[in-house]
């Protein structure tokens, strides 16, 4: 007999569940792509599922709240909107807001060749020639730069290079210039540049030349920048004289530095043409004729940057010519110059004034003439208060003292200078701190044993024993020698 009963439990509910899923229409996925999937935007259709609740919850790690589901009549009259971001649509893009026009100039542009102009040659001002070179590549590799701008892009590098010391790079690129643009208006300025970087590498005869070509250049040129040009031609005289005294050539510097002070220069101008025709005397061999023109120059330009050079070359060429009375003045004219014409420079005042007391004094003191050499150093002293500069003047105006015989000054000298040293002195002083010290242990024994002599021939009345002959009696008879007091000695050992 056969049974008829009820299906299991099971199959009656998966019945049910089918029935039901077949039933729903169909919607979008709700779930936002997975960040990986880039491009992957909600379909607007999508297939229903016929998976299990269960499966379709583990592909989906976030699925979204059901108020973020669009309803079916929203999708099909309303076209797709990028959403906006937020925690539900985590992969939505915005749309850029329209950028501002930029105010920098277009690639190519004249406006920008100007800048990277003016960028390398402020560059090159701070010594920042790695940048600066790049600057004014960039202008000469321009397709779109004018000739000008090419031109000024050459003279700027070559700057560039003779600033940063790159002479022959220099060289190279202001040759190329002057051969490309032969007929251009600052032909004779980069002629005048070529020259003296030519001059800087020694080429003392090219440089010449370049410099007359500044001359030639000058007088092809039109008027409309006269002073100008006129002012090129004075600075390329002044570099042909230079370059010749570099050259050793003294007496053709000596030449044209004598010329130069014809012209129409100014003061400062002529003063430093004045100075270098008796520097160039000098390095000749005509010290006579140098010293008259030094102490032209010093009482026609007093104020002139280089008095103190021009003292000290006076100072010691008079010691050459052997008068030292007149050396030592100048010396001390040097040491005792206004306040405030070294306050202009104090620096070149005081490099001067300590070579060329130090120079002097030296020589002085050498020669044994003791009291010019004190002078000078009792006046270099007032120079400075470091005690570097100082304590070894200290020690050489005691040595002064010594020879002079005032060991009483020279050992207070050497004691200040052991005191002021101390038990651990810097390194660079200490060599000084046990000179000082040698020379008082020299004098302590100097003075004991002139002492320890002078015992030995001084008698108590401190007047050195004569050696008389005994007394005679009347009857011929020689009387006894007194006996020798103590202590004492009654003749000479």
């Amino acid at each position: 007999m056969i049974r008829l009963g009820f299906p299991p439990l099971r199959f009656v509910l998966a019945s049910l569940l089918l029935a039901c899923v077949g039933a729903l229409p169909a919607s979008p996925e709700a779930h936002p792509a997975k960040p990986e999937a880039k491009t992957a935007q909600p379909a607007e259709h999508a297939a229903p599922t016929h998976e299990s609740p269960a499966a379709a919850g583990a592909q989906t790690d976030h699925p979204a709240p059901p108020a973020a589901q669009p309803t079916p009549s929203a999708r099909e009259s309303v076209a797709p909107a990028a959403p906006a971001p937020s925690a539900d649509h985590p992969t939505a893009k915005v749309a850029a807001p329209a950028k501002p026009a930029s105010a920098k100039p277009a690639a190519g542009s004249p406006e920008e060749v100007r800048s990277l102009l003016k960028l390398g040659a402020a560059l090159t001002d701070r010594a920042d020639y790695g940048a600066a070179e790049i600057a004014f590549h960039q202008v000469i590799n321009d397709r779109t730069a004018t000739t000008d701008d090419l031109k000024s892009g050459l003279l700027g590098l070559a700057r560039m290079h003779r600033k940063q010391g790159a002479f022959t790079k220099a060289v190279a690129i202001y040759e190329r210039y002057l051969k490309d643009h032969p007929s251009d208006e600052r032909v004779p300025d980069a002629l005048l540049d070529l020259g003296r970087t030519l001059r800087a590498l020694g080429i003392h005869k090219v440089a010449i030349s370049r410099f007359y070509s500044v001359l030639n250049s000058t007088l092809k040129l039109d008027g409309n920048s006269f002073e100008h040009y006129q002012l090129l031609a004075k600075t390329a005289q002044f570099e042909i004289a230079q370059t010749h005294f570099e050259a050793g050539e003294f007496a053709e510097a000596n030449k044209f530095f004598t010329r130069l002070r014809l012209l129409d220069l100014a003061p400062a101008d002529r003063a430093r043409a004045h100075f270098m025709s008796a520097y160039s005397q000098r390095l000749q061999g005509d010290r006579e004729v140098a010293v008259t023109t030094l102490r032209a120059f010093v009482e026609q330009s007093p104020d002139d940057e280089n008095i103190p050079e021009a003292r000290y070359l006076l100072a010691i060429t008079l010691r050459e010519l052997k008068r030292p009375q007149e050396a030592f003045a100048a010396t001390l004219e040097l040491l005792r110059a206004e306040k405030t014409r070294t306050a202009t420079d104090p620096k070149r005042w005081a490099y001067w004034q300590r070579r060329t007391g130090n120079q002097l004094a030296n020589d002085f003191f050498e020669t044994g003439d003791t009291l010019n050499a004190h002078s000078i150093y009792s006046g270099l002293l007032e120079l400075s208060v470091e005690p570097s500069w100082r304590l070894p003047l200290t020690y050489q105006i005691a040595l002064c003292y010594e020879r002079l015989g005032t060991l009483d000054r020279a050992r207070v000298a050497y004691q200040s200078i052991v005191e002021a040293l101390g038990p651990t002195p810097a390194a660079e002083l200490a060599e000084l701190s046990k000179m000082a010290a040698w020379r008082l242990d020299h004098l302590r024994w100097k003075e004991k044993t002139e002492q320890q002599v002078t015992a030995m021939f001084t008698t108590t009345t401190g007047k050195q024993a004569l050696a008389t002959p005994p007394p005679v009696k009347p009857d011929g008879a020689t009387a006894a020698p007194a006996p020798a007091l103590p202590g004492k000695t009654a003749s000479t050992p």
